[in-house]
């Protein structure tokens, strides 16, 4: 019986997948006309699959070389003579068992492979050898990012593309990794692996690649909300459990953005941890055991923000502070958080959190982060007070306690203690109450530097909470108007606001109030 997969490279009779037929085509046109790229993804993001489906599509045109430097370890990048004479043992093994023919041919030039320059012949050699283009695919070339004989490879093999009409190479070539290649450099130079004379040769070349041959790559390797019917279509054939599949492609979509291991992994959670009814309700529980779990993805997310300031901040700010932040390649930290698949472009050419679970996974973060940092007292002693009978929170008391904590322990608090502290409190306090049953969004729509709307999913209802600074009257009725309309939007008879009140004579009011047909009640703090 086939399953969801979330570990490796996906087999079509073993896995679920995902349909990536338009995918792979727009990469071998890439090929066809010759083109020498870099598929540079975070991690998990489905680029070994895509490889290996590629390399099987183009085996009756092409001779496809694969190699990985997965588990090659440093000893292959100790100097020239060793890289030269291994790259091929390197691509050989992958041969072994299936075309001992081709692993003899490819393995004999590694005997004979001492520098740079032979290297460069006898890629020549082997390509005229075949009577077939030759296509070499690289995957896992990070773990060459501190090896500066890689880029000196990557330069061999530039040299050839350049004469490609006078002295036959490969056909194509194709690097793929999370880092593209100029950050390798910099990352190479950042980690201090490499001598002195190895530090001025790449410095006097910093942005000036060796693969500035690359074409650009555009091919979107996430998965749209049609793509993701395609793998519903396929289970939903085998096991008849009458799902909407539309609608929960679309569902899947709002909290992954498409993300590949997200996707698979959620569909994993349904099938295996849950009832397998395919429903929203189901798919929010699935997102909140997601939340709670840890793996490998959501160490490295974490681990780039804490490793780089720079990084942190603008996510800070975005996340937390409703900035405007312009999505600009040319800006390091946003390159390198779009690299680790953390940002992407937003409407408005904005910067966006690249996925819900991220976002939410990142809050929870820098909430924990924050208290532990400032010591915040939450000061209540049970969440069961904030549960109705029937399960449901009871969002009048919890804003209610709300209110009585900043009244309580934030009160001589002024401007200086920003909106931003007041949010983080906000979510601080609620996190708690509704943790195991429940989890909240923030609505990407709606967070600027004057608005924050938070949507908790508990108990299989929704509550909209906007939390927003006081300015002036005028604005503040503006306010209740842009609530209602949003109310109206999510079909949705009542919200709530919480306005942060920075004056020193502020009333700490809580009242309904009726707006366009709409309830909302506010507390002021």
């Amino acid at each position: 019986m086939k399953e969801f997969n979330i570990e490796g490279a996906c087999i079509k009779e073993e896995h679920y997948m995902v349909d990536i037929l338009e995918k792979i085509e727009d990469i071998t046109r890439l090929i066809e006309k010759g083109k020498y790229f870099t598929i540079n993804k975070s991690r998990q993001f489905g680029k070994t699959t895509t490889l290996a489906k590629l390399a099987k599509s183009l085996e009756d045109k092409y001779i496809v070389l694969k190699a990985s430097f997965e588990g090659t370890g440093e000893s292959l990048f100790e100097n020239e003579e060793t890289f030269c004479s291994n790259i091929f043992q390197t691509i050989a093994e992958n041969y072994k068992f299936t075309d001992i023919e081709l692993y003899n041919k490819i393995l004999k030039y590694g005997t004979k492979t001492k520098n740079y320059n032979q290297l460069n012949d006898n890629i020549t050699w082997i390509c005229m050898e075949q009577n077939k283009e030759i296509v070499l695919l690289i995957d896992e070339i990070d773990q060459a990012s501190n090896n500066v004989v890689f880029l000196k490879f990557l330069g061999v093999l530039r040299k050839k593309y350049l004469i490609r009409d006078e002295v036959k190479t490969f056909k194509s070539v194709i690097l793929a990794g999370v880092h593209d290649i100029k950050s390798l450099k910099l990352l190479i130079k950042e980690q201090k692996v490499i001598t002195a004379d190895e530090a001025k040769e790449i410095s006097s070349d910093r942005y000036n690649s060796p693969w500035n041959i690359a074409a650009d790559f555009k091919v979107d390797m996430t998965f749209n909300k049609e793509e993701i019917s395609t793998m519903l279509n396929e289970y939903e054939k085998d096991h008849n459990r009458g799902m909407d599949i539309e609608k929960i492609s679309k569902a899947i979509y709002k909290y992954t953005n498409g993300y590949p291991f997200l996707v698979s992994k959620m569909c994993k959670v349904i099938d295996e941890d849950l009832d397998k009814n395919w429903t929203i309700e189901v798919i929010e529980e699935a997102v909140k055991i997601i939340l709670e779990e840890q793996n490998t993805l959501f160490e490295s997310l974490i681990k780039n923000l804490e490793n780089d300031k720079d990084l942190y901040r603008v996510i800070e700010k975005i996340i937390l502070d409703g900035e405007p932040i312009e999505f600009n390649l040319d800006v390091s930290y946003i390159n390198k958080a779009v690299m680790y698949g953390i940002l992407t472009k937003g409407e408005n050419k904005r910067a966006e959190v690249n996925n819900k679970i991220f976002e939410l996974r990142i809050y929870n973060y820098m909430i924990v982060k924050r208290i532990i940092e400032s010591k915040i007292s939450l000061n209540y002693e049970s969440r069961s007070q904030f549960i109705q009978e029937n399960g449901d929170l009871d969002i009048i008391k919890i804003l209610d306690k709300f209110q009585e904590l900043m009244k309580e322990e934030y009160r001589e608090e002024t401007e200086k203690f920003k909106e931003r502290d007041g949010r983080l409190i906000f979510l601080a306090f609620i996190k708690p109450i509704i943790n195991g049953t429940g989890f909240y969004y923030v609505e990407a729509e709606t967070r600027t530097n004057k608005r924050f709307d938070i949507v908790i999913t508990y108990n299989k209802k929704e509550y909209i909470i906007e939390l927003k600074k006081y300015y002036d009257k005028p604005r503040e009725e503006k306010g209740y108007k842009q609530l209602a309309e949003y109310l109206e939007i999510k079909n949705m008879e009542e919200g709530y606001m919480v306005v942060f009140d920075f004056r020193k004579n502020k009333e700490y009011t809580n009242e309904w109030i009726e707006v366009e047909e709409k309830k909302i009640y506010e507390v002021v703090v």
